[in-house]
């Protein structure tokens, strides 16, 4: 079986994929991997299906707890799906999947620049593959729209399957902040990060 050409037959079988290979620790049933892909229960079938032939996930059995209409809890055995670490093209699927789709053309600078004007847009933690940085969106600008700067973190966060963790500054406070030498922007810097925006000469 050509594996490539398997995995890429569908933007459901993406978004699948990224929601396991962005959660490699968690394990996902069936109606978690609909609610987290936004696909149906079919699609999600046939998908996992295929990924879990190819040896890019495994099946599982774990135990839920659920509540009846009293309020009682019972333990429930489910069965779901989890990453299998030790697929050969990990490192490489993350680092293709996250770049076309996000950060070549500048797709994420477009979506947030719908919040405000931008003056600087840092990337970090899931885009970098950095499991210690503080953040994974760094945002500066001015008379930035914080209701729809979330929202559109949120439709990132549903293609990418994970939550993403940000910070927003605006330009007076972030300049007062880097004169002060401020830890949280320290960190950003001094960890990996891709600038994909600046008009403030970092």
């Amino acid at each position: 079986m050509d594996i490539l050409g398997t995995i890429f037959g569908s933007e459901a079988r993406v978004r699948i994929m990224r929601l396991f290979l962005f959660n490699q620790e968690e394990t996902f049933d069936i109606g978690l991997v609909c609610k987290k892909s936004k696909v149906n229960k079919k699609v999600a079938k046939r998908e996992t299906t295929i990924l879990e032939k190819i040896k890019l996930i495994k099946k599982r059995d774990f135990i839920t707890i659920v509540k009846n209409k009293k309020g009682e809890e019972k333990k429930v055995k489910n069965h779901g799906f989890y990453l299998n670490q030790d697929f050969s093209y990990i490192t490489a699927l993350k680092q293709l999947l996250i770049k076309t789709k996000m950060l070549e053309g500048g797709e994420i600078v477009k979506r947030l620049s719908k919040a405000g004007a931008l003056k600087m847009v840092i990337v970090a933690g899931v885009f970098t593959q950095d499991k210690d940085s503080r953040v994974d969106i760094f945002v500066v600008g001015n008379n930035i729209k914080k209701n729809v700067l979330s929202n559109v973190i949120k439709s990132i966060e549903a293609e990418l399957g994970r939550e993403l963790v940000y910070v927003c500054f605006e330009t007076p406070d972030f300049q007062y902040r880097s004169g002060m030498n401020d830890k949280l922007i320290r960190d950003i810097i001094d960890y990996p990060h891709e600038v994909l925006l600046d008009k403030i000469s970092l």
